[in-house]
């Protein structure tokens, strides 16, 4: 197994609103549902690295004081909706780097109700809620209405891209949110668990056109964690632990780089085929091997122009490919089976780590009712408003 990386456990919370648990007490439960799933505990871990956007203080050591301070080394990051993404990658490059065996990653935020990104110091408009009994109490959506914020950004950036190829429109878009949210029916810790039809998403409260309330992510709580070793260390442990091993074969971050006449407006499309072309390379995969993918749709617009950013579809066919279902459970190459953020909820530190455990949960067929049979390679993504953009690729234990 040489210097290969390898996930050997993963866990998340339920995502939804807490009223009976704290922050610390989410990321707890996440870390050592991780370690347990692993077989190991805390005083096997070599590195912490947690991911936290809204507290950023000290929130490794805060969980080390629950599940056990053995002093060892602790980073803490945060890097918009990357963050969760950027502490798995941390404890991978420690771990290549030689200097640990066993790492744990840690992603938490505990959101409630508020916007992104100083949203919650204006009042949302009532359009914002949810009429009662369609979707429950969702809160407020990501950001600000606007062109500068989120809602505004990808709703623009989806209208380019309506506007550069043919077959892509409002009805290309909702059918995005169609997907996810039947796909969310099927998985337990998603925050909302609910079908909707195409009709009603297009009708809903429109929030920046053509992203309507059911087409944009909602805010919440949660946690979510991973355990990383050595190929070195693996190769030791038990037989039950190496089978169900979860090989790291592509970790990539990257960011907006600088131009002549100044730094690039932030562009979520750049950043996110820089990112895939460097992980396919990593892994030596292309992207039509892939038997699933977790990508990053904040809204219903960001998720059709990734289809083309990362290379799933033929550029410009985005519209097509939904169209025809090529996302679906059942299509060509499953996209969000977990519901995505539209519905399985995008608490930000946790959302990069969650998407590990979901495809690492596939590749180990421990996926139930919403298994993609056979998976054997899958991708993960997500990006960040302050110019980041995390890419995994992770492969299936050879038998």
């Amino acid at each position: 197994m040489g210097d290969s990386l390898w996930v050997i456990g993963v866990s998340m919370t339920k995502f939804m609103r807490y009223t009976d648990k704290d922050l610390i007490d989410l990321g707890s439960e996440a870390a050592m549902a991780a370690l347990a799933d692993a077989g190991l505990t805390i005083f096997d871990v070599d590195v912490l690295a947690a991911g936290c956007l809204y507290e950023t203080s000290g929130m490794g050591q805060r969980i080390q004081k629950q599940i056990g301070q053995t002093g060892i080394g602790v980073y803490n990051v945060a890097n918009a909706c990357a963050t969760g993404a950027t502490a798995f990658r941390v404890a991978a490059m420690a771990i290549k780097a030689g200097e640990a065996a066993i790492g744990l990653a840690v992603g938490l935020e505990q959101m409630g109700k508020r916007g992104l990104l100083g949203a919650q110091s204006t009042p949302r408009p009532s359009a914002a809620y949810a009429p009662a009994g369609r979707y429950g109490a969702i809160g407020p959506v990501e950001g600000m209405l606007g062109t500068s914020l989120m809602p505004g950004t990808f709703a623009q950036s989806g209208m380019e891209y309506a506007r550069q190829y043919e077959g892509v429109g409002f009805e290309q878009f909702a059918k995005v949110a169609e997907k996810n949210h039947a796909h969310s029916t099927l998985n337990p810790l998603a925050q909302y668990q609910k079908a909707f039809g195409l009709d009603e998403i297009m009708s809903s409260e429109m929030i920046a056109y053509p992203n309507t309330l059911l087409m944009c992510c909602p805010t919440g709580d949660g946690a979510a964690a991973a355990v990383l070793t050595s190929g070195e260390r693996l190769a030791s442990m038990p037989a039950d632990v190496r089978k169900r091993a979860v090989k790291v074969s592509a970790s990539v971050l990257t960011s907006d780089p600088y131009v002549d006449g100044g730094s690039v407006q932030f562009d979520v499309n750049t950043l996110t085929r820089r990112a895939a072309d460097q992980a396919y390379e990593a892994a030596g995969v292309d992207p039509q091997d892939l038997d699933l993918v977790e990508l990053h749709d904040c809204f219903a617009t960001a998720e059709l122009r990734h289809y083309d950013n990362l290379r799933l579809c033929p550029e410009g066919g985005a519209g097509e490919w939904i169209d025809r279902r090529g996302p679906w459970r059942d299509g060509q190459i499953p996209v969000n089976v977990s519901g995505g953020l539209l519905s399985k909820g995008h608490p930000l530190g946790a959302t990069g780590i969650a998407n590990i455990y979901e495809v690492a949960t596939h590749l180990r067929g421990e996926a139930g009712d919403r298994q993609i049979e056979g998976a054997k390679v899958g991708l993960t993504h997500v990006i960040g408003l302050a110019s980041a953009c995390g890419v995994h690729i992770l492969e299936k234990a050879a038998a």
